[in-house]
């Protein structure tokens, strides 16, 4: 019985990270930066040569 128990346990816990690593897994984007998300700005770098 307490082997039972414990399995079921140890099956919990996985199903539950596997729930919250699939949840977060799909923020990939963070939402403070929406404008380096969409790829609208390039920076272009210029060398001066004097």
């Amino acid at each position: 019985m307490m082997i039972f128990i414990l399995a079921s346990g140890y099956l919990f816990t996985v199903y539950l990270l596997l729930a919250l690593a699939k949840r977060t897994g799909t923020k990939t984007v963070p939402t403070s930066f929406p404008s380096s998300a969409k790829g609208k700005h390039k920076q272009e770098i210029s060398v001066n040569s004097q």
